[in-house]
């Protein structure tokens, strides 16, 4: 259902992976990857969303590296350079209103990318949903102005979580509600990190995946319609 692309952001162009739907038409939705690169998990979120309906695009933020190692993901993650991981991000939100001609776009990001969706939200005021799954913000020169973010929130964390712990994730729900945004986090009993990711079975939580996804889908198609 999806293909490689390369798009253009600042001049220079980034490879992406975009999923389109069978119809041809409807919203755009900017997915970003966790910290192992643009693997098979995030292609495939790509094609579920293109299946609902929507564009979906994940910019390779690695430009083609990928990791299995949490040693080697967590070297890629740590050199990732926060100013153009930012202009990337932008570049596929211009790109998906350029071919969806729609304004609004949607972001979903897992773990690090759901760290980088509040980035991007942040940045670009033409993303109106942003749904991080177990976001995290591991570099410390990279907090967002969050009072910019025009977005309406929808968080999916997970119980047992030492990367974004309940009381991380809560205490950052209060900053978001005392800023006056429209937010709703959800904290599902008894799962872990990733607990999304279907290809790790040590983690995948299917109830929770299902319950997840659905909330998620009612937010864009709520949202970005």
């Amino acid at each position: 259902m999806g293909e490689m692309i390369q798009f253009r952001t600042n001049g220079s162009l980034t490879p992406g992976y975009l999923a389109t739907p069978l119809s041809g038409e409807g919203p755009g939705v900017v997915v970003i990857q966790e910290w192992w690169g643009l693997v098979d998990h995030i292609k495939d979120v790509c094609d579920r969303l293109a299946a609902a309906g929507f564009f979906a695009l994940a910019p390779d933020l690695y430009k083609g590296k990928v990791s299995t190692e949490p040693d080697e993901a967590a070297k890629e993650m740590m050199a990732l350079r926060m100013d153009e991981a930012s202009r990337d991000m932008s570049g596929a939100v211009e790109e998906l209103t350029r071919r969806t001609g729609k304004e609004k776009v949607g972001v979903v990001g897992f773990c690090m990318g759901g760290g980088l969706a509040y980035v991007l939200a942040a940045k670009n005021p033409k993303v109106k949903a942003l749904v991080p799954f177990y976001g995290v913000i591991p570099w410390p020169d990279a907090e967002p102005d969050y009072s910019k973010i025009e977005a309406v929130i929808q968080g999916h964390y997970a119980e047992k979580d030492d990367f974004a712990s309940p009381e991380v994730v809560r205490a950052l729900e209060e900053k978001l509600k005392g800023l006056g945004k429209s937010v709703e986090f959800y904290i599902y009993p008894g799962t872990q990190h990733a607990f999304f990711n279907d290809v790790r079975p040590e983690v995948y939580d299917a109830s929770a995946s299902t319950q997840a996804w659905d909330r998620t889908l009612d937010l864009f198609n709520e949202h970005l319609a």
